[in-house]
């Protein structure tokens, strides 16, 4: 059984009783949420072009994950403060989000709340949400969760940050995240089959999975593609190649620097080579300019 008390959503399995305190992430009881917005920066077939427009976002404090480079770390770590939101809420934002022109309902980082989400959306429909609902996720997830999921999730914008887990371990602090990504990745596929895309050019259904590609680290950006094409086939999930990271959010140096070989952006050779893998390996997709590694693509929360 999926519980919060003892709290056994994410692969860490802290075992805390969320009623009376916080998981390891920092979430308890109640949603804690961030931002809801019109969100333009996703990929095409998430965000769209229509500027008016957007994907309706949510974003959720705290994560499962704690990624030393989080561009999000102002709402993602455990002491994170964010609005109290209850399931009504929770539902008055979703219709409101598609009552303004929002394309899908998109929840950022949702892991923690997954329980108030299914709910939330289950009573948003019986009045009347009708939206495609994106599950954006860095992909730290246990494979018995997604597949709970079947009935609330249309699309999953998934990551899949490492292929190996000394990286995990060193920067993410989660050295079983490329088994669990990998687990996790097969069943979103299994519950969404081969993605689709209407004439509006958003996504109704499917797998979108997302890399950044690190400094100094492309060989093992590398091999993460082929953990993905090994665990689901590449015509059928579309990637997204991203450039955008930026050192500027790393914990300030230390001595020894545990973060010495990403304190820099990535080269376009860095970059290029894992482009090229992905199309060897017959992967359709996104990929970003070298140019989007900048603070100005960071919302501040």
């Amino acid at each position: 059984m999926i519980t919060t008390s003892p709290c056994n959503l994410c692969p860490r399995m802290c075992g805390a009783d969320r009623r009376s305190t916080v998981g390891r992430c920092g979430a308890g009881r109640e949603v804690q949420v961030s931002h809801i917005m019109l969100h333009h920066w996703e990929e095409p077939p998430i965000s769209g072009t229509d500027k008016s427009r957007g994907s309706g976002t949510i974003f959720f404090t705290h994560c499962p994950l704690g990624c030393a480079y989080c561009q999000n770390g102002k709402i993602s770590r455990r002491d994170s403060l964010g609005q109290g939101y209850t399931t009504e809420m929770l539902v008055d934002a979703m219709l409101k989000l598609q009552a303004g022109g929002a394309y899908n309902i998109n929840f950022v980082s949702p892991t923690q709340y997954t329980l108030q989400i299914k709910e939330a959306v289950a009573l948003a429909k019986s009045r009347g949400l009708t939206l495609p609902i994106v599950w954006n996720t860095g992909g730290y997830e246990r494979p018995e969760v997604i597949r709970s999921l079947g009935s609330t999730v249309d699309v999953f914008l998934t990551d899949f940050k490492y292929a190996d887990s000394s990286l995990a371990k060193q920067y993410s602090a989660a050295p079983d995240y490329p088994d669990f990504s990998e687990a996790a990745l097969k069943a979103m596929h299994e519950i969404t089959g081969k993605y689709e895309i209407g004439d509006d050019g958003i996504m109704s259904r499917g797998v979108i999975v997302r890399h950044l590609v690190l400094p100094s680290h492309r060989d093992d950006s590398i091999a993460v593609l082929g953990r993905i094409a090994e665990a689901v086939p590449p015509e059928e999930v579309l990637l997204s190649l991203m450039a955008q990271y930026t050192p500027e959010f790393l914990p300030t140096p230390a001595d020894p620097d545990p973060y010495l070989k990403i304190r820099r952006k990535v080269t376009s050779y860095e970059y290029e080579k894992v482009v090229s893998e992905a199309a060897r390996l017959g992967f359709d997709g996104f990929s970003q300019e070298r140019s989007s590694a900048t603070k100005r693509f960071t919302p501040d929360f």
